[in-house]
């Protein structure tokens, strides 16, 4: 049966992160192949985020056979490139079409941020995101964008007119928008930030994180789109929150107790009496943690369950 209510779709980020498959605690044995492990998750689940789509532009090609391989009910949820999310950029993240015509300048600088592309090459990376979403749309799976702003990014005109191009630049798609900097959801800015997300037709995400941080955001639960609700929840590790040597899953190395999963719960599901939907992706992805996670959140989620 898949992991969801009748308003609460539950998932993760990613379906192959290393440690997960290395622990051998999710996928069944034999289930080795990149088909096999995604048409098992797909059995379990009805909603992932896609995170590889953050570190490089995504591929028509994959989108077609992840589209082929899951259910008619299955929903994708598909990370920005991280370039369009402010984030520095390796050149060589970037598809050779972009990259071999990059000038020399611009090209020896090695990491880029998003000002130092030309502006007809930003247009062919939009592009292609646009072209690789293309078949999860047509398939009926494509649910949410996701733009996770760098932490950098700082409630102000220049920000908020970069969000805005990036709603201009993804026309016909659900976006939903992650700040990592405070300052967007500050007692001064909380209602501007929320009134900004409304008028650009923008999902808000509801984030647990780790709190004391300049880059992190306390869980507001509030809505800002009639059809969706976004709940991302990456952990409460603090010790490696901001560690720039641990690897991706190291850094979200948490596993929720039941009594914590007990609590967002009955918050989700007040959540889910305010909106057509809420999608919940557990970004605690060091082995089976997320997965875990979600089944056990997805139990207390039930109408008729009450959780302690």
């Amino acid at each position: 049966m898949h992991a969801a209510t009748a308003r609460i779709s539950v998932g993760t980020a990613s379906w192959t992160d290393p440690t997960l498959v290395k622990s051998g605690r999710f996928y069944p044995k034999g289930c080795s192949s990149a088909e096999a492990r995604l048409r098992y998750y797909a059995s379990q689940f009805p909603l992932v985020e896609v995170n590889s789509s953050y570190y490089a532009l995504p591929s028509v090609e994959n989108s077609k056979v992840w589209a082929q391989r899951t259910p008619a009910d299955f929903t994708f949820n598909v990370k920005a490139f991280r370039l369009f999310t402010g984030h520095q950029t390796a050149v060589d993240a970037l598809p050779p079409p972009v990259r071999d015509r990059l000038p020399p300048a611009v090209a020896a600088r090695k990491i880029l941020h998003y000002k130092d592309v030309p502006g007809d090459l930003l247009d062919l990376l939009w592009e292609f995101f646009i072209e690789a979403l293309e078949p999860l749309r047509q398939a009926g799976k494509l649910g949410l964008v996701h733009f996770q702003f760098a932490p950098w990014l700082t409630y102000s005109p220049a920000s908020r007119a970069h969000v805005a191009e990036c709603v201009q630049r993804v026309p016909g798609h659900t976006l939903s928008v992650e700040f990592r900097h405070r300052t967007w959801f500050d007692d001064v800015h909380r209602e501007y930030t929320l009134r900004f997300e409304r008028e650009h037709g923008l999902v808000h995400t509801v984030v647990d994180a780790p709190q004391g941080f300049a880059n992190s955001v306390a869980a507001h639960w509030d809505v800002t789109h009639p059809g969706l609700a976004l709940v991302r929840l990456h952990g409460r590790n603090a010790a490696t929150w901001n560690s720039r040597s641990a690897a991706a899953s190291d850094r979200f190395n948490y596993d929720y107790s039941d009594s914590e999963l007990a609590v967002l719960a009955e918050s989700i599901k007040g959540l889910a009496g305010r909106v057509a939907r809420v999608h919940v992706i557990f970004n605690n992805n060091y082995e089976d943690q997320g997965q875990r996670n979600a089944s056990t959140l997805v139990r207390y989620s039930e109408p008729n369950e009450r959780a302690y």
